[in-house]
């Protein structure tokens, strides 16, 4: 199947680290979730019942970052993709990426991330 609905660059704040000094503040959390499932009946319904809410699947990913705490950003993305597989009977596959973009490095770094990919077995 080659649909997908993608969330793209959602901005949250957690508290996520491997050391004390860096879960003591929140830090921002960028995240993208594609979701592959099946649009056909969307696309010819037209109606919300037939796909996954994207207001759900963000509210869900906000929820993981901001009230949980992780030290890996591999958590994260794992945490994630389960929830979402969990919760959306339609997705057949998630991928998950995260980036941080202020990891305490000694050094020029945009970001560090990862991204992850589950399938419904």
């Amino acid at each position: 199947m080659s649909d997908r609905i993608l969330l793209a660059q959602m901005e949250f704040f957690g508290r996520h680290g491997v050391s004390d000094a860096e879960r003591a503040e929140p830090q921002q959390i960028d995240v993208d979730v594609e979701l592959e499932v099946d649009l056909a009946p969307a696309g010819k319904s037209d109606d919300l019942a037939d796909t996954v809410n994207y207001s759900r699947v963000f509210d869900a990913c906000r929820d993981i970052v901001e009230e949980r705490s992780f030290k890996l950003l591999e958590a994260i993305a794992e945490a994630i993709a389960v929830r979402v597989l969990a919760d959306f009977a339609g997705v057949m596959t998630v991928t998950v990426r995260v980036r941080k973009p202020g990891v305490p490095i000694d050094g020029r770094l945009d970001y560090a991330g990862v991204a992850i990919e589950r399938r419904r077995t």
